[in-house]
């Protein structure tokens, strides 16, 4: 007849590592040290991973288009500071409504870089000297139409209009129209609202 060991007394703990019964008491490995113990502390908040990543970027992409649309419908949610505001708005539609001499200038500077090409030196040079001319005559234009803003800005919001309206319009004028942000909701010969 085999002999079972003795049950150990109730103040006997069993030292860690021992078996009881069978199973295992403790936790069955040593104690991590104090450097072990924050080197595991220290991981990423969120884990590091591809997807993670990829799903960020998409996320981002999305965000950034619906920015993108938005601020070429011209919603104020998602225009820079620049462009926000009622007074700016009117600007954009004043100019939108028009056609500006600015709107050729970046044709034109194709045009005289191709005529730098032709090897006849008289072509060359009054091809410079005719973008000059052009450009006093957007120059001219823009200070026409910085002067008119302002006049139908102080016309339609009063005395309390923003400073820089003139400005605002003028830059406009030299863009060309379908590259405009926000986009120009004033067809050519339209009235801003």
């Amino acid at each position: 007849m085999a002999k079972t060991p003795p049950a150990p007394a109730p103040n006997d703990a069993p030292s860690e590592g021992t078996v009881l019964n069978g199973t295992p008491t403790g936790k069955g490995r040593a104690t991590p040290s104090r450097a072990e113990q924050e080197a595991a502390r220290k991981r990423p908040l969120v884990p590091d991973t591809k997807e993670a990543k990829a799903r960020a970027r998409s996320d981002l992409a999305a965000q950034r288009e619906k920015a993108r649309l938005g601020m070429a419908a011209g919603d104020d949610k998602y225009l820079p500071v620049r462009d926000k505001g009622p007074q700016r708005r009117f600007v954009r539609d004043f100019v939108d409504g028009g056609f500006h001499l600015g709107e050729a200038v970046m044709p034109a500077m194709v045009l005289v870089i191709v005529a730098t090409f032709v090897p006849f030196a008289p072509v060359q040079y009054y091809s410079f000297i005719a973008l000059w001319i052009f450009i006093l005559f957007v120059i001219g234009d823009m200070i026409i139409t910085s002067i008119r803003v302002k006049r139908a800005a102080r016309e339609k919001f009063g005395e309390r209009t923003e400073k820089g309206l003139g400005w605002y319009g003028a830059m406009r004028t030299i863009q060309m129209r379908f590259m405009r942000l926000p986009k120009p909701k004033v067809k050519r010969g339209g009235r801003p609202v």
